[in-house]
């Protein structure tokens, strides 16, 4: 019988066979369907007068099959509640059914997290996120529902102008804004322009996310490591390289910003090599000791393109990035996007809502408060706790780098993983091209656990500190 779908209820999907007659084969399909999964508990099926439509048979078949079923006990019917699969318990897996207990030798699953790369998400402002969502969605025109711009809104593109300007000394406007679902869409996105133009080098950081050097690489650009120390990532050895992917207001994982000397030695070396530099500001609003330091992209707009998000400041998971981009790039970075907006239109409108209503600033201001809070926190327990172990990068941002006595990160991560606490080392992070010599430290991500579970995380991390 060909395939049908029942359309009350719910849409059943359903393939009875031929063999046996109508009644079995409906029979066969519905247990098959209940047994697999692909209906769930509770599901309510269709009456039997609107299957039996759908399907083309006899109403009395339907019933009759339904009947079948509730005797073997996969379905219920109550007057009044319709037909219903039937509540079971759940079946064992087969590791569990033949008895095997866990292993005593597994460290606990990781009960928290201080792993670096996401803000308390249970402080996301929801409230104010819904009163913007409410407004932006009220005023929104008709053909903002439509394909769109592939630059993105410009009612988000015209906020973060002016908030860019305002906060990060970016200088841009609207129309070489382009919205992205994040930093690797945006990477991606100028990765592949960057090739198409011929370009073969852009040069990364010792530390970082090997996720975006492999994103570079995936476009057929070699990813070669600069030097880092003291000062921050050497923007001296750029000769042979077409661009430099950089974090310059607060290194990623290492927490330094990049000297002013080499500040300034990067962006002279794009104006006379008509190099690009590639500003990550992943956290550049979460200054804590004073203003924070100012987004490379103002010395010179078109040699830098600047790429933001909404990850640390709001949450990773509304997929909200942008790039400030240079004049000469823009229309090509939009063509590599595609020729549709592919960032959600509403989130985007709710985002311009809630900077232009100020929201954004008071809740970047609170977070800003109580990350440094923790920050003090974590400093103090550490110093108190383990005088041998050194906290660097705390001036600024949602993490903070703790120096190790040589050859103890792989056996402190070992032992957190027995307190059911999550960790990453620095080793992590490193290029494996580096030419620095090794460092034993964790980056610990002191944003990432929510309030209740903060002091339970940094006594579990003291307690496993050498």
């Amino acid at each position: 019988m060909a395939e049908s779908w029942a359309t009350l209820g719910v849409d059943l999907h359903l393939e009875p066979t031929a063999s046996g007659g109508l009644r079995r084969g409906l029979t066969d399909a519905l247990r098959d369907a209940v047994r697999t999964g692909r209906l769930a508990p509770g599901t309510r099926l269709p009456s039997s007068r609107s299957l039996a439509t759908d399907l083309g048979i006899a109403r009395n078949t339907v019933a009759e099959a339904y009947a079948d079923l509730v005797a073997e006990g996969w379905l219920t019917a109550r007057q009044g509640s319709g037909t219903r699969v039937a509540e079971r318990a759940a079946v064992p897996p087969a590791d569990a059914a033949r008895g095997r207990a866990p292993s005593r030798r597994e460290p606990a699953r990781p009960a928290c997290s201080l792993i670096p790369g996401s803000p308390d998400l249970a402080a996301f402002p929801r409230a104010e996120w819904l009163k913007a969502a409410r407004r932006a969605l009220t005023t929104a025109p008709y053909d903002a529902l439509g394909y769109g711009d592939p630059r993105g809104r410009p009612e988000l593109r015209t906020a973060l102008a002016g908030y860019l300007a305002r906060v990060r000394g970016v200088r841009t406007d609207p129309e070489t804004i382009l919205i992205t679902s994040g930093f690797a869409h945006a990477l991606r996105i100028i990765a592949a322009v960057l090739a198409a133009r011929g370009m073969r080098t852009v040069a990364v950081e010792s530390y970082g996310l090997d996720a975006y050097w492999r994103l570079l690489q995936e476009a057929g650009l070699a990813t070669p490591a600069l030097p880092y120390d003291e000062l921050g990532t050497d923007t001296r050895e750029l000769a042979d390289a077409d661009a430099v992917l950089l974090t310059p207001a607060h290194q990623f994982p290492m927490g330094t910003p990049l000297h002013p000397d080499r500040r300034t030695a990067v962006v002279d070396w794009a104006r006379h090599t008509g190099g690009l530099v590639l500003e990550d500001d992943y956290d550049g609003e979460f200054r804590y000791d004073r203003q924070p330091v100012g987004a490379l992209q103002g010395l010179d707009p078109d040699r830098v393109l600047y790429f933001g998000t909404a990850s640390k400041s709001l949450a990773p998971g509304l997929r909200l990035g942008w790039m400030a981009l240079p004049p000469a790039l823009a229309a090509e970075a939009a063509s590599a996007k595609g020729g549709n907006d592919t960032v959600g239109v509403l989130e985007q409108l709710t985002l311009a809502e809630f900077i232009t209503s100020g929201a954004y600033d008071r809740h970047v201001r609170s977070s800003r408060l109580r990350y440094r809070r923790r920050r003090d926190a974590l400093a103090a327990a550490v110093t108190a706790r383990a005088p041998e172990v050194t906290v660097t990068g705390i001036a600024a941002g949602l993490h903070a780098v703790l120096r190790l006595p040589p050859g103890t990160e792989q056996s402190v991560i070992q032992a957190a993983a027995w307190q059911g606490l999550a960790l990453q080392g620095l080793t992590f992070h490193r290029h494996e091209a580096a030419a620095a010599e090794p460092l034993d430290a964790l980056v610990v991500g002191y944003a990432t656990p929510p309030d209740s579970a903060w002091a339970g995380a940094l006594e579990a991390l003291c307690r496993v500190l050498p």
